[in-house]
């Protein structure tokens, strides 16, 4: 009964088209009604504590790291890097927009800031050479799905706040997963562009990439930087994040000086009214995480999943097949703020280990943004290409296909996380 108090209460007040935040407010507040235990203090105190987290400090500064990278230019430099590098390759525009993206993610971690970022810039240049329009942008947020995945991951460090597992160690487990969408999009990219008919840039001499790569240098020594300072035990990824914001800053004011003092409020502007969602998010799913705790719902689910415990396997693929699901209907965000206090304790008697399943949560709940109705890269990418969704979901079906393959891969074959994991960690 408990958990069908919370099911309907929750997809009840969505379907009323109440935002998410608020939906999470009134699934807890049907939950202390249903248990006889209404307060209105332990309400706003679990709101005040769920955004009171260290951890969670590191996403608004991530998030002004993507905003100032936008406004200061850096993007385009990155992507006259990659056209520097495979520019002369048919198809090399492609490749060109899988590098960035891979990039992108390393400064920013957010798939929907680097989809807009990245495909308002390179649809136009793409289509300008001779590419579909909607090809090129279904590719742009194909590659940017790997935002969510590789250092700084925002969903990374949502998922560790609330799970409690090291964000550092989630971060290096997404670095393999990362660069396996990345090559399965180079691979299907190669295979549809053979044929194609577009422009091919001439070959870069050397002089010319290493002109190039001196001009994007120092945007590619940022992700570099946080890993290695993370690594080594210099920073949190907390600590990192401002490090990062200092760095940019840098970049955009004295190295590049792409941008003017008067332009720094309404990029802050920008980066609070993000950031804002975000936490408000959480400190409404922290509510309704104490009270699934208290009202024992991971164990009704347990339950339900008695059936599976005995495989680690069939569990999770049962779990990645519900995941997948309310990933199609809702974003990534509160997808992750209302399972992962769900799903963490069974993982945990199953005996997976829960940093691994941290890396495939996050790339199944990575793909749904991908899948319609809700699909926030894909609106990012029609938006921001000025594509029909008609055309972009037809476009786009290759490229899910293969990341759906990944996840699979990870699903059958945990020891691809697992062992560069140990590995890393020494």
């Amino acid at each position: 009964m408990t958990v069908a108090v919370f099911m309907l209460s929750l997809c009840g007040a969505m379907a009323l088209g109440m935002p998410i935040a608020f939906a999470l407010l009134v699934c807890g507040l049907a939950l202390m009604l249903h248990l006889g235990m209404f307060d209105a203090r332990i309400l706003t105190q679990n709101l005040i504590i769920g955004a009171d987290n260290f951890a969670l400090m590191a996403i608004p500064f991530f998030i002004l790291v993507g905003e100032l990278m936008n406004a200061g230019g850096i993007s385009k430099r990155i992507i006259a890097f990659g056209i520097a590098l495979v520019g002369h390759i048919r198809g090399g525009l492609g490749y060109v927009a899988i590098i960035t993206a891979f990039i992108f993610a390393g400064l920013s971690g957010s798939a929907v800031a680097d989809t807009a970022a990245l495909a308002a810039i390179m649809v136009p240049m793409m289509a300008d050479a001779g590419y579909n329009k909607s090809r090129s942008a279904a590719l742009i947020g194909s590659g940017s799905i790997v935002a969510p995945i590789l250092p700084p991951s925002i969903p990374f460090i949502i998922f560790g706040s609330v799970s409690g597992l090291s964000v550092m160690k989630l971060f290096l487990a997404g670095i393999v997963p990362g660069v396996l969408i990345a090559v399965s999009l180079a691979i299907t990219w190669w295979y549809m562009a053979r044929k194609q008919n577009v422009k091919v840039y001439p070959r870069s001499s050397f002089k010319q990439i290493l002109a190039a790569t001196k001009d994007a240098g120092w945007a590619l020594a940022l992700p570099i930087l946080i890993m290695i300072g993370i690594k080594g035990g210099v920073v949190t990824p907390t600590e990192a994040a401002v490090v990062a914001v200092v760095y940019t800053l840098f970049l955009c004011f004295v190295v590049y000086r792409a941008l003017k003092f008067k332009d720094l409020f309404h990029i802050l502007i920008s980066a609070a009214k993000t950031t804002s969602v975000i936490l408000f998010l959480i400190a409404a799913a922290m509510v309704s995480s104490w009270l699934i705790a208290i009202a024992n719902i991971p164990a009704a689910i347990t339950s339900m999943l008695e059936p599976y415990m005995g495989s680690k396997l069939l569990l999770m693929i049962a779990i990645n097949i519900l995941v997948f699901i309310v990933g199609t209907a809702m974003d990534l965000t509160p997808t992750v703020l209302i399972l992962t206090p769900v799903l963490m304790p069974v993982i945990v008697k199953a005996g997976i280990d829960p940093i691994y399943f941290g890396v495939v949560f996050i790339l199944n709940n990575a793909i749904g943004l991908l899948t319609p109705p809700v699909g926030t890269v894909l609106n990012a990418a029609c938006g921001a290409g000025k594509v029909l969704m008609d055309d972009l979901m037809k476009e786009i079906m290759p490229f899910l296909l293969v990341e759906m393959v990944v996840l699979l891969l990870l699903i059958l074959f945990p020891d691809i996380v697992l062992i560069p994991l140990k590995w890393m960690l020494g």
